[in-house]
């Protein structure tokens, strides 16, 4: 958000690339106005490992969105993903004041679920809630107002490792900017990419990154599992580079030009020239080659999302299939792959609910930046956080709290 209050800013601290998208709300549409990107120099599997490296990135990122759109940023809605990511669901109950349900008594019941022990390096990032149930009155979306003597909360918990997100703060605040609310990543990415149909039908998200791959599972229009694999196009990459022996930037060329996630769509009689290393001459290889290097790795992640959603005990209740987003979910072929081993239908899934620069954006890459965006357009201005004002994680939870409701 810049001295405008009508714009909000998403950032995408990404493994492989950090993005800035600048949207403003125009009569209650969200139109895209600026975006910046720059590769991501100080991030692997989604942590900040390099301070220095990761600043420069944004503050590139950043002036170019800044540049296009006209402004100066000063506010962000900043997306946090990595292996230290976990969720799980929790459940609290308590008595009705005076019969009727008041936000005091929703208050209380979330506080009650949430509840439980946390490792001390560990804290809440947000509490999602499912569903409330009135005495024997379940699916309900929204308590306030019923009558009823007891109240009880499903919710849904996502916690984080402290100082991933402090170091994510402390890198956005040596850029002059303060972070509005820091957003998991897949939660940002639903909200550019899924209906309000495939929620409430059920669907599985799937954030093909570079470094990592975010997982959310939704069913009857809230958020059910989340999870993280720390495996991502990153991955697939390197896979080239070892297979083709061939430099790394090259091999990410490759990868994007000619890459295919099954090895059968690809005509044998398809070559392509590869780099050498150490000076030498390219090489012309058959792109089938390329696609047997590839297919295993991909088949290897979409294996273990696969695995993830039936342990979660949601894989009968996905009518909507699932949506596979990320830079990653661009390879030729995935989709066709993901069907094979989901047993359902699966779809890429590009931002919507956008106006403006819409053809800049419109890539599975830039899901999460405009999913951040569109989440400041309902969420409006909130907090902002500084590495040094305490427990940031606790001011971000209470601001979650207020408005999650209106958010899913």
């Amino acid at each position: 958000m810049s001295s405008n209050e009508s714009i909000f800013v998403g950032l995408d601290i990404g493994t492989t690339k950090i993005c800035t998208i600048i949207g403003e709300n125009v009569g209650g549409d969200v139109e895209i106005i600026g975006i910046g990107s720059a590769p991501s120099k100080g991030l692997r599997k989604g942590v900040v490992i390099n301070i220095e490296s990761t600043v420069s990135s944004i503050r590139k990122a950043v002036e170019e969105a800044e540049l296009m759109a006209g402004i100066e940023l000063k506010t962000v809605y900043a997306g946090i993903a990595g292996g230290h990511i976990k969720g799980f669901n929790s459940h609290g109950i308590i008595a009705v004041k005076n019969r009727e349900v008041s936000e005091g008594d929703v208050k209380r019941v979330i506080d009650a679920a949430r509840a439980i022990a946390i490792p001390v390096d560990r804290e809440v990032i947000h509490i999602l809630p499912q569903e409330y149930i009135v005495d024997d009155q379940d699916g309900i979306q929204q308590p306030l107002g019923m009558n009823g003597v007891r109240l009880e909360a499903r919710v849904h918990i996502v916690t984080g490792a402290v100082t991933s997100a402090q170091n994510i703060i402390r890198c956005v605040n040596r850029t002059g900017m303060d972070v509005s609310t820091i957003v998991l990543e897949q939660l940002a990415s639903a909200k550019a990419v899924l209906s309000e149909d495939e929620k409430e039908l059920g669907v599985v998200i799937v954030d093909i990154g570079g470094g990592t791959t975010d997982v959310a599972v939704f069913s009857e229009g809230s958020i059910k599992h989340t999870m993280v694999i720390t495996l991502g196009g990153d991955h697939l990459t390197n896979d080239i580079a070892v297979g083709l022996r061939t430099p790394m930037i090259e091999a990410e060329k490759i990868k994007k030009k000619s890459g295919c996630a099954m090895a059968s769509l690809v005509d044998k009689d398809e070559t392509i020239e590869v780099p050498s290393v150490g000076g030498r001459k390219p090489r012309i290889i058959s792109r089938q080659v390329l696609a047997e290097i590839i297919e295993p790795r991909v088949e290897e992640i979409l294996s273990l999302v696969q695995r993830e959603v039936v342990r979660s005990g949601y894989g009968d209740l996905l009518a909507s299939g699932v949506v596979l987003t990320g830079g990653s979910s661009l390879l030729n072929g995935i989709a066709d792959l993901g069907e094979q081993i989901f047993n359902m239908p699966v779809r890429i899934g590009y931002p919507k609910g956008i106006s403006g620069l819409v053809d800049l954006v419109n890539s599975p890459m830039y899901a999460t930046g405009v999913g951040l965006v569109l989440y400041g357009s309902v969420n409006g201005g909130g907090a902002r956080f500084r590495v040094g004002d305490g427990n940031i994680f606790g001011k971000v939870t209470e601001r979650f709290k207020e408005i999650i409701r209106d958010y899913f």
